[in-house]
């Protein structure tokens, strides 16, 4: 309900942004009976990654950990008829990202030499925004301009001015500003061949936020 002499609109903004930049993320998974090799094991996967990366110009620091986790693995088993479970090693899941301004030629090469790595990962190619705080700040603005034509519609048709702005309401929205049409699973060889094969265009980056204003009424 508007208090008396104000004007209360919800506006909403959207916007189409063409991706600028790649994202491959790349999934190692992998399992030894001993908690300590395990971690040996990720690290030494996690290193051929980047060896491999850095003969096409990244820096080690540039492929980024996203997620790490190692859990136990157990399996069940007959024990004089009881059911029972044990403990048989231990798994983890190393999530690794890399962004890059968007190049087909670039993605190539990195596509390339991760096939040789000799390793087994899930790889995604997603698309974003280089610059996401530009976009939602884009997004606002869009949103804010739409609530205010709104309630000028509103004034003039009841004879009225708008005045000075009384309270503006946001709530951030969940706009990631990307797009992920590329995920695939096997061996990195098998993985780069198959994505090198594709004709990757990402579609635009659709984003949507809304904001609420109240207008003092002149």
């Amino acid at each position: 309900m508007n208090v008396p002499g104000t004007v209360r609109v919800t506006g909403t903004g959207m916007i189409r942004l063409k991706p600028d930049t790649t994202v491959i993320t790349l999934t190692l998974e992998g399992m030894d009976p001993d908690y300590a090799k395990t971690l040996e094991r990720s690290a030494a996967d996690t290193g051929r990654i980047a060896d491999a990366l850095a003969s096409v110009g990244f820096a080690r620091e540039e492929l980024k950990t996203r997620s790490f986790r190692v859990e136990t693995e157990y399996e069940g088993y007959q024990d004089e008829g009881a059911y029972r479970q044990r403990l048989i090693g231990y798994r983890f899941r190393h999530e690794l990202r890399l962004r890059f301004p968007s190049d087909d030629e670039r993605l190539g090469r990195v596509l390339s030499v991760l096939a040789s790595a000799d390793l087994t990962p899930e790889l995604g190619i997603g698309y974003t925004v280089n610059d996401p705080e530009a976009a939602k700040n884009a997004l606002i603005a869009a949103a804010v301009a739409d609530a205010k034509e709104k309630a000028e519609a509103l004034v003039k048709a009841s004879g009225t001015k708008l005045g000075a702005i009384r309270h503006i309401g946001y709530s951030l929205a969940d706009n990631a500003f990307s797009v992920q049409p590329v995920m695939l699973a096997g061996s990195a060889r098998k993985l780069a061949m198959d994505a090198a094969n594709l004709e990757i265009v990402p579609e635009e980056i659709e984003a949507q936020d809304v904001v609420t204003v109240v207008w003092e009424i002149e």
